[in-house]
C-alpha cells in the first residue's frame, strides 16, 4: 500500500499526524488478518509541494515499491495528476481529504467531505444563531478553494443574505496588511476561508494582529487542531469550523479510536486531527472495499461503494460504517487551542442536536 503525503509546502504541516495516522490503520488491519489473508506492507512517499511531484512520487510508489493500491491526501489539482498516472497503471486511488465534490476521474475513491456537505450547515448556523448576513470569501488560486467560493456565493445568495467581497490569493503571501485594510472596508460579519496548511496559519495570525478578531467571525472547513495549534490560543476567538472529525468529539468511536492512537505513538503524538484522521478513514475504507469485492481492480472496488462496511472507523457513532458513505458534519468553535462541538448535520450526536 503506498501512500502519498507532502512533506513540504503549506500542506505539509499536516504530515506527522497523516503518517502516523496511516500506520495505526495499517496495524490493526495486520493485526486482524491484513486483507485478502495478506499482510499489508505500507510505503510512505513524498508526494511534494507540485502536481508534477505528486505525480513522480505516484510512480515511483507504484513502478519502484509495486504498491498495489495507493492512499493519498494531496491537493484536488494534485489528485488528477496522481490519478492519471495511477489509472494506466489501473492501480486504485483511495483520496481522503475533503474536496470541492463534483465529478471524479475513474479509480478514484473517496472518504473526504465535499463542498457541499460542509458548507450549507455551517454557512446556515451563522446566518441563524450569529445573525451574520455580509460574508468576505477568502481562498487560495487553485481549484478547491476557487470552486468552492462559488458555491458558497449561491448557498449565500438563497439565504438572503450577500458576499461584500472577494480575495483569492496566491501560495507563499506573507505581508497581509493590504488584504486586511480591503476586509476592514467591507465591513462583513463572516470571513470564510479556503486557505492550504501553513497559509491559513499566517493569514488567522494577522487577522488576530490586526484586532479584526474580536469584531467580525470567521469560518472555514479546513483549519483542524494542527492549524489551531500553529495559529496560536490567543488568535483564535470567533473561529468557527464545519467538519467529519474533531478530536474533542465524544463518542465510542472517536475515544477508542484515540486511545488506540496515544497507545501506539505515546503520550505526545502529532495531534489528532481531521486531515490526518481522514488517511485512517481511507486505509480501513479501501481495506473493507477490497475484502468485499475480492479484487484490487478499481471497478471493482467502485461497484462495492456503499455496499461493503469498514472494520473501524474514528467518525459517527456506529461500531462499523458503510465503506464511502457520508459522515455526519459537525460545527465546531474554537476555544483557545481546542475545539467545542455545538452542532451535528447528518445524524444525531451523543450530546448535540441535528442542525436541519
Amino acid at each position: 500500500m503506498g501512500l502519498l503525503i507532502p512533506r513540504e509546502g503549506p500542506a505539509g504541516i499536516w504530515a506527522p499526524s497523516c503518517e502516523a495516522s496511516a500506520i495505526l490503520a495499517v496495524s490493526e488491519l495486520n493485526a486482524e488478518g491484513g486483507i485478502l489473508g495478506r499482510q499489508v506492507d505500507l510505503v510512505i512517499a513524498d508526494a511534494g509541494d507540485t502536481d508534477a511531484s505528486a505525480a513522480a512520487a505516484a510512480s515511483a510508489v507504484v513502478g519502484v515499491n509495486n504498491a498495489e493500491v495507493v492512499v493519498a491526501m494531496v491537493t484536488s489539482s494534485a489528485r488528477t495528476s496522481v490519478a492519471k498516472e495511477l489509472h494506466r497503471r489501473c492501480v486504485p486511488l483511495m483520496y481522503t481529504p475533503q474536496f470541492e465534490g463534483g465529478k471524479l476521474d475513474p479509480g478514484i475513491l473517496t472518504v473526504g467531505e465535499t463542498t457541499e456537505d460542509l458548507l450549507p450547515p455551517g454557512l446556515s448556523w451563522l446566518a441563524t444563531e450569529r445573525r451574520a448576513s455580509r460574508f468576505f470569501l477568502l481562498g487560495n488560486d487553485y481549484v478547491w478553494p476557487i470552486e468552492s467560493m462559488e458555491r458558497a456565493k449561491r448557498i449565500i445568495t438563497d439565504m438572503g443574505c450577500s458576499v461584500v467581497g472577494k480575495a483569492v490569493l496566491p501560495f507563499g503571501v506573507e505581508d497581509h496588511e493590504q488584504l486586511m485594510a480591503r476586509i476592514t472596508r467591507a465591513r462583513p460579519h463572516v470571513v470564510v476561508s479556503w486557505l492550504l496548511g501553513h497559509e491559513a496559519v499566517v493569514f488567522n495570525r494577522a487577522f488576530a494582529a490586526a484586532g479584526l478578531a474580536s469584531r467580525m467571525l470567521r469560518f472555514g472547513t479546513a483549519i483542524d487542531e494542527t492549524i489551531l495549534y500553529a495559529i496560536g490560543e490567543t488568535c483564535t476567538e470567533n473561529l468557527y469550523v464545519a467538519s467529519a472529525y474533531f478530536s474533542s468529539l465524544r463518542s465510542r468511536n472517536n475515544d477508542a479510536f484515540l486511545e488506540r492512537y496515544h497507545s501506539c505513538f505515546g503520550d505526545s503524538p502529532p495531534p489528532a486531527n481531521g486531515i490526518g484522521e481522514s488517511l485512517y478513514e481511507g486505509v480501513h475504507c479501501l481495506a473493507g472495499l477490497v475484502d468485499a469485492a475480492g479484487s484490487l481492480r478499481p471497478l471493482d472496488l467502485d461497484r462495492k461503494v456503499g455496499r461493503a462496511r469498514q472494520r473501524r472507523t474514528a467518525r459517527g457513532f456506529d461500531p462499523q460504517v458503510v465503506a464511502g458513505a457520508a459522515s455526519p458534519v459537525h460545527l465546531a468553535v474554537a476555544e483557545g487551542h481546542d475545539f467545542r462541538v455545538i452542532a451535528a448535520r447528518g445524524a444525531p450526536t451523543e450530546h448535540n442536536p441535528v442542525v436541519a
